[in-house]
Protein backbone atom coordinates (compact mmCIF):
# COMPACT_ATOMS: atom_id res chain seq x y z
CA UNK A 1 0.00 0.00 0.00
CA UNK A 2 1.34 3.30 -1.42
CA UNK A 3 2.53 5.62 2.36
CA UNK A 4 0.70 8.71 2.82
CA UNK A 5 2.17 12.15 1.94
CA UNK A 6 1.75 14.97 4.49
CA UNK A 7 3.09 18.36 3.60
CA UNK A 8 3.55 21.26 5.45
CA UNK A 9 2.76 24.50 4.20
CA UNK A 10 3.48 27.77 5.20
CA UNK A 11 1.96 31.12 3.89
CA UNK A 12 3.06 34.61 5.29
CA UNK A 13 2.63 36.52 1.72
CA UNK A 14 0.50 39.17 3.02
CA UNK A 15 -1.12 39.69 6.26
CA UNK A 16 -2.13 36.26 7.54
CA UNK A 17 0.14 33.85 9.42
CA UNK A 18 -0.78 30.62 8.38
CA UNK A 19 0.57 27.06 8.67
CA UNK A 20 -1.25 23.93 7.37
CA UNK A 21 -0.53 19.95 7.00
CA UNK A 22 -2.28 18.77 4.22
CA UNK A 23 -2.14 14.31 3.55
CA UNK A 24 -2.26 13.42 0.03
CA UNK A 25 -2.74 16.89 -1.64
CA UNK A 26 -6.25 17.21 -0.53
CA UNK A 27 -6.99 16.64 3.02
CA UNK A 28 -6.40 19.26 5.28
CA UNK A 29 -5.41 17.52 8.36
CA UNK A 30 -5.32 21.01 10.03
CA UNK A 31 -4.75 24.48 9.78
CA UNK A 32 -3.93 27.83 11.73
CA UNK A 33 -4.41 31.41 10.54
CA UNK A 34 -3.57 34.07 12.71
CA UNK A 35 -5.06 37.28 11.05
CA UNK A 36 -4.05 40.79 11.51
CA UNK A 37 -7.13 42.22 9.58
CA UNK A 38 -8.30 43.89 12.86
CA UNK A 39 -5.47 45.80 13.28
CA UNK A 40 -4.68 47.00 9.40
CA UNK A 41 -8.01 47.98 9.21
CA UNK A 42 -7.25 51.15 11.58
CA UNK A 43 -4.90 51.84 8.79
CA UNK A 44 -7.50 51.53 6.00
CA UNK A 45 -5.43 48.83 4.51
CA UNK A 46 -2.46 46.68 4.46
CA UNK A 47 0.79 48.30 6.30
CA UNK A 48 3.94 46.16 5.46
CA UNK A 49 6.37 47.06 7.90
CA UNK A 50 3.27 45.94 10.63
CA UNK A 51 2.67 43.15 8.90
CA UNK A 52 6.23 41.29 8.31
CA UNK A 53 6.74 42.31 12.54
CA UNK A 54 3.63 40.48 13.15
CA UNK A 55 4.28 37.28 10.87
CA UNK A 56 7.76 37.20 13.19
CA UNK A 57 5.62 37.22 16.28
CA UNK A 58 3.19 34.85 15.19
CA UNK A 59 4.61 32.28 13.32
CA UNK A 60 6.49 30.17 16.39
CA UNK A 61 3.27 29.87 17.92
CA UNK A 62 0.89 29.04 14.65
CA UNK A 63 3.36 26.48 14.17
CA UNK A 64 3.23 25.05 17.77
CA UNK A 65 -0.60 25.40 17.40
CA UNK A 66 -0.30 23.05 14.34
CA UNK A 67 2.06 20.59 15.37
CA UNK A 68 0.13 20.19 18.93
CA UNK A 69 -3.49 19.57 17.49
CA UNK A 70 -2.83 17.78 14.24
CA UNK A 71 -1.72 14.71 15.58
CA UNK A 72 1.37 14.33 12.97
CA UNK A 73 4.64 13.73 14.28
CA UNK A 74 7.76 15.51 12.14
CA UNK A 75 9.03 12.41 11.47
CA UNK A 76 5.47 11.65 9.11
CA UNK A 77 6.28 15.40 7.77
CA UNK A 78 7.18 14.48 3.90
CA UNK A 79 8.32 18.02 2.84
CA UNK A 80 7.80 22.07 3.59
CA UNK A 81 5.96 24.23 1.37
CA UNK A 82 6.58 27.35 1.41
CA UNK A 83 4.84 30.87 -0.60
CA UNK A 84 7.61 32.06 -2.09
CA UNK A 85 6.14 34.47 -4.20
CA UNK A 86 4.15 37.23 -5.38
CA UNK A 87 3.60 39.50 -2.20
CA UNK A 88 4.61 41.38 0.25
CA UNK A 89 8.06 41.23 0.56
CA UNK A 90 9.28 41.44 4.19
CA UNK A 91 6.34 39.01 4.75
CA UNK A 92 7.30 36.93 2.12
CA UNK A 93 10.69 36.78 4.06
CA UNK A 94 9.28 35.49 7.15
CA UNK A 95 7.87 32.27 5.97
CA UNK A 96 10.62 31.48 3.42
CA UNK A 97 13.21 31.69 6.32
CA UNK A 98 11.48 29.75 9.15
CA UNK A 99 10.33 26.69 6.32
CA UNK A 100 14.26 26.54 5.24
CA UNK A 101 15.04 26.63 8.99
CA UNK A 102 12.56 23.80 9.43
CA UNK A 103 13.84 21.99 6.36
CA UNK A 104 17.14 22.05 7.78
CA UNK A 105 16.33 21.02 11.41
CA UNK A 106 14.05 18.59 10.33
CA UNK A 107 16.14 17.30 6.85
CA UNK A 108 13.12 17.66 4.60
CA UNK A 109 12.53 18.73 1.07
CA UNK A 110 11.91 22.18 0.73
CA UNK A 111 9.18 23.02 -2.39
CA UNK A 112 8.56 26.42 -3.77
CA UNK A 113 5.04 27.50 -4.19
CA UNK A 114 3.41 29.89 -6.30
CA UNK A 115 0.77 32.12 -4.34
CA UNK A 116 -1.60 31.93 -7.56
CA UNK A 117 -0.99 27.59 -7.98
CA UNK A 118 -2.20 28.07 -4.32
CA UNK A 119 -5.26 29.33 -5.22
CA UNK A 120 -6.13 26.70 -7.69
CA UNK A 121 -5.19 23.79 -6.24
CA UNK A 122 -7.54 24.54 -3.11
CA UNK A 123 -10.15 23.11 -5.93
CA UNK A 124 -8.60 19.65 -5.26
CA UNK A 125 -9.56 20.16 -1.27
CA UNK A 126 -13.08 20.11 -2.48
CA UNK A 127 -12.72 17.54 -5.79
CA UNK A 128 -9.77 16.43 -7.57
CA UNK A 129 -9.21 18.94 -10.72
CA UNK A 130 -10.21 17.29 -13.58
CA UNK A 131 -8.15 17.64 -16.94
CA UNK A 132 -9.21 19.44 -18.91
CA UNK A 133 -10.67 22.42 -17.56
CA UNK A 134 -11.29 25.99 -17.43
CA UNK A 135 -9.96 28.40 -14.92
CA UNK A 136 -11.05 31.57 -13.76
CA UNK A 137 -8.25 33.32 -11.88
CA UNK A 138 -9.56 36.66 -9.63
CA UNK A 139 -7.70 38.49 -7.48
CA UNK A 140 -6.51 41.79 -6.17
CA UNK A 141 -3.64 41.36 -9.19
CA UNK A 142 -5.06 38.95 -11.76
CA UNK A 143 -7.62 38.27 -13.99
CA UNK A 144 -7.25 35.39 -16.21
CA UNK A 145 -8.41 32.70 -18.22
CA UNK A 146 -6.67 29.47 -18.29
CA UNK A 147 -7.05 25.96 -19.84
CA UNK A 148 -5.77 24.01 -17.28
CA UNK A 149 -4.39 21.02 -19.41
CA UNK A 150 -2.82 19.06 -16.61
CA UNK A 151 -1.11 19.36 -13.20
CA UNK A 152 1.29 22.94 -13.93
CA UNK A 153 0.32 22.47 -17.17
CA UNK A 154 -1.77 25.88 -18.66
CA UNK A 155 -2.17 28.03 -21.35
CA UNK A 156 -3.40 31.59 -20.97
CA UNK A 157 -6.46 32.58 -23.16
CA UNK A 158 -6.92 35.52 -21.68
CA UNK A 159 -5.97 38.29 -19.23
CA UNK A 160 -6.73 41.84 -17.95
CA UNK A 161 -4.83 44.41 -19.87
CA UNK A 162 -4.55 46.59 -17.27
CA UNK A 163 -6.16 46.18 -13.59
CA UNK A 164 -6.81 43.49 -12.16
CA UNK A 165 -11.00 42.75 -11.13
CA UNK A 166 -9.53 42.63 -6.98
CA UNK A 167 -7.79 45.94 -7.47
CA UNK A 168 -10.63 47.76 -8.88
CA UNK A 169 -12.97 46.12 -5.83
CA UNK A 170 -10.85 47.72 -3.81
CA UNK A 171 -10.59 51.47 -5.12
CA UNK A 172 -14.24 51.41 -5.90
CA UNK A 173 -14.68 50.70 -2.02
CA UNK A 174 -12.40 53.44 -0.95
CA UNK A 175 -14.08 55.96 -3.31
CA UNK A 176 -17.24 55.59 -1.98
CA UNK A 177 -16.59 55.31 1.53
CA UNK A 178 -16.28 51.95 2.25
CA UNK A 179 -13.87 50.43 5.31
CA UNK A 180 -11.00 47.85 4.79
CA UNK A 181 -11.34 45.63 3.68
CA UNK A 182 -13.07 46.87 0.30
CA UNK A 183 -14.17 43.99 -1.57
CA UNK A 184 -16.27 42.00 0.81
CA UNK A 185 -17.95 45.54 1.86
CA UNK A 186 -19.46 45.72 -1.67
CA UNK A 187 -20.51 42.36 -1.77
CA UNK A 188 -21.87 43.10 1.35
CA UNK A 189 -23.74 46.65 0.60
CA UNK A 190 -24.29 45.52 -2.96
CA UNK A 191 -27.37 43.12 -1.29
CA UNK A 192 -28.69 46.29 0.07
CA UNK A 193 -28.66 48.35 -3.38
CA UNK A 194 -30.27 48.83 -6.81
CA UNK A 195 -28.88 48.97 -10.11
CA UNK A 196 -29.27 53.16 -10.36
CA UNK A 197 -26.15 54.31 -11.88
CA UNK A 198 -25.40 53.76 -15.91
CA UNK A 199 -21.97 52.57 -15.89
CA UNK A 200 -20.00 51.30 -18.58
CA UNK A 201 -19.34 47.64 -19.32
CA UNK A 202 -15.92 46.35 -19.14
CA UNK A 203 -14.09 45.21 -22.65
CA UNK A 204 -17.17 44.07 -23.57
CA UNK A 205 -16.42 42.46 -26.67
CA UNK A 206 -15.73 38.74 -27.70
CA UNK A 207 -11.96 38.41 -26.79
CA UNK A 208 -11.18 36.55 -24.02
CA UNK A 209 -9.18 39.83 -22.23
CA UNK A 210 -10.42 41.83 -19.09
CA UNK A 211 -10.11 45.80 -18.49
CA UNK A 212 -11.55 47.24 -15.60
CA UNK A 213 -9.27 50.46 -15.81
CA UNK A 214 -11.76 52.04 -17.49
CA UNK A 215 -14.55 51.35 -15.16
CA UNK A 216 -12.94 52.35 -12.19
CA UNK A 217 -11.60 55.87 -13.57
CA UNK A 218 -15.25 56.74 -14.27
CA UNK A 219 -16.49 55.76 -11.27
CA UNK A 220 -14.39 57.97 -9.86
CA UNK A 221 -14.60 60.39 -11.86
CA UNK A 222 -18.55 60.28 -11.19
CA UNK A 223 -17.93 60.50 -7.32
CA UNK A 224 -16.30 63.34 -7.55
CA UNK A 225 -18.32 65.72 -10.35
CA UNK A 226 -20.88 64.42 -7.34
CA UNK A 227 -19.33 65.66 -4.49
CA UNK A 228 -18.65 69.00 -6.16
CA UNK A 229 -22.17 69.36 -6.71
CA UNK A 230 -23.04 68.79 -3.29
CA UNK A 231 -24.83 65.49 -3.97
CA UNK A 232 -24.82 62.41 -2.35
CA UNK A 233 -23.76 59.06 -3.51
CA UNK A 234 -25.77 55.87 -2.48
CA UNK A 235 -22.89 53.80 -1.58
CA UNK A 236 -25.33 50.67 -1.51
CA UNK A 237 -26.91 51.77 -5.26
CA UNK A 238 -22.98 51.96 -6.21
CA UNK A 239 -21.90 48.86 -4.88
CA UNK A 240 -24.61 47.31 -6.68
CA UNK A 241 -24.11 48.65 -9.87
CA UNK A 242 -20.82 48.50 -10.02
CA UNK A 243 -20.76 44.28 -8.75
CA UNK A 244 -23.30 43.71 -11.16
CA UNK A 245 -21.12 45.25 -14.79
CA UNK A 246 -18.18 43.86 -12.64
CA UNK A 247 -19.31 40.31 -12.15
CA UNK A 248 -21.26 40.01 -15.58
CA UNK A 249 -18.01 40.64 -17.69
CA UNK A 250 -16.57 37.70 -15.92
CA UNK A 251 -19.36 35.54 -16.23
CA UNK A 252 -19.57 36.32 -19.67
CA UNK A 253 -16.08 35.69 -20.66
CA UNK A 254 -15.86 32.24 -19.02
CA UNK A 255 -19.08 31.62 -21.41
CA UNK A 256 -17.38 32.59 -24.34
CA UNK A 257 -14.16 29.76 -23.01
CA UNK A 258 -16.40 27.33 -22.48
CA UNK A 259 -18.06 27.08 -25.80
CA UNK A 260 -14.92 28.26 -27.77
CA UNK A 261 -13.03 25.40 -26.45
CA UNK A 262 -15.85 22.84 -25.78
CA UNK A 263 -15.18 22.98 -22.16
CA UNK A 264 -17.25 21.09 -19.49
CA UNK A 265 -15.30 22.00 -15.98
CA UNK A 266 -15.09 25.54 -14.74
CA UNK A 267 -13.27 25.88 -11.48
CA UNK A 268 -12.27 29.54 -9.66
CA UNK A 269 -9.33 30.81 -8.02
CA UNK A 270 -8.23 33.72 -6.41
CA UNK A 271 -9.27 35.65 -3.48
CA UNK A 272 -12.37 37.32 -4.80
CA UNK A 273 -13.79 33.70 -5.22
CA UNK A 274 -14.84 34.68 -1.71
CA UNK A 275 -17.49 37.06 -3.51
CA UNK A 276 -20.52 36.01 -2.95
CA UNK A 277 -22.65 37.45 -6.26
CA UNK A 278 -19.74 36.18 -8.60
CA UNK A 279 -19.98 32.21 -7.26
CA UNK A 280 -23.88 32.60 -7.38
CA UNK A 281 -24.09 34.09 -11.14
CA UNK A 282 -20.85 31.31 -12.40
CA UNK A 283 -23.02 28.93 -10.83
CA UNK A 284 -26.25 29.74 -12.28
CA UNK A 285 -24.09 29.71 -16.17
CA UNK A 286 -22.88 26.89 -15.56
CA UNK A 287 -26.08 24.89 -15.01
CA UNK A 288 -27.56 26.94 -17.98
CA UNK A 289 -24.64 24.92 -20.09
CA UNK A 290 -24.25 22.12 -18.50
CA UNK A 291 -20.45 22.74 -17.33
CA UNK A 292 -19.25 21.21 -13.39
CA UNK A 293 -18.72 24.20 -11.59
CA UNK A 294 -15.78 23.72 -8.50
CA UNK A 295 -15.32 26.71 -6.21
CA UNK A 296 -13.04 26.20 -2.84
CA UNK A 297 -15.26 26.87 0.86
CA UNK A 298 -14.56 30.68 1.80
CA UNK A 299 -12.00 29.58 4.18
CA UNK A 300 -9.90 28.18 1.38
CA UNK A 301 -10.12 31.51 -1.13
CA UNK A 302 -8.69 33.80 1.04
CA UNK A 303 -5.05 33.44 2.37
CA UNK A 304 -4.34 30.17 4.08
CA UNK A 305 -1.94 27.78 3.73
CA UNK A 306 -3.94 24.61 3.18
CA UNK A 307 -3.43 26.01 -0.60
CA UNK A 308 -0.42 26.59 -0.45
CA UNK A 309 0.58 22.29 0.99
CA UNK A 310 -2.21 21.28 -1.58
CA UNK A 311 -0.24 22.76 -4.52
CA UNK A 312 3.02 21.25 -3.06
CA UNK A 313 1.66 17.71 -3.49
CA UNK A 314 2.07 17.22 -6.99
CA UNK A 315 5.66 19.18 -6.93
CA UNK A 316 6.84 16.47 -4.16
CA UNK A 317 5.32 13.67 -6.71
CA UNK A 318 7.33 15.17 -9.79
CA UNK A 319 10.57 15.59 -6.96
CA UNK A 320 10.77 19.12 -7.98
CA UNK A 321 12.24 20.58 -4.95
CA UNK A 322 14.48 23.82 -3.85
CA UNK A 323 17.59 24.62 -2.16
CA UNK A 324 18.13 26.73 0.49
CA UNK A 325 19.26 29.82 -2.03
CA UNK A 326 15.69 30.23 -2.52
CA UNK A 327 14.49 33.35 -2.41
CA UNK A 328 11.56 35.51 -2.11
CA UNK A 329 10.20 37.35 -5.23
CA UNK A 330 7.47 40.34 -4.64
CA UNK A 331 6.15 40.55 -8.09
CA UNK A 332 6.60 37.03 -10.18
CA UNK A 333 3.73 36.38 -12.81
CA UNK A 334 3.00 32.58 -12.83
CA UNK A 335 1.74 32.00 -16.40
CA UNK A 336 4.62 32.96 -17.80
CA UNK A 337 6.86 29.81 -17.18
CA UNK A 338 3.83 28.03 -18.61
CA UNK A 339 3.04 29.63 -21.95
Amino acid sequence: MKKNVYILGIETSCDETSISIVKNGNEDVYTCVATQMDTHAEFGGVVPEIASRMHTENITFVLEDVMTKSGVTWDEIDAIAVTYAPGLMGCLLVGLEFAKTLSMIHKKPLIAVHHIAGHIYANNLVEKIEFPSLGLVVSGGHTELILLKGDYDFEVLGSTLDDAVGECYDKIARIIGFKYPGGPNIDKHALEGKHTYDLPRPMDDDSLNFSYSGLKSYIINLVHNEIQRGNEINKCDMARSFQDVAVEELVRKSRLAIERFGLKRLIVAGGVSANSYLRSELKSMCEECGVHFSVPPMKYCTDNATMIAAAAYPLFLKKEFADLSLNAKSHEYFFDKKD
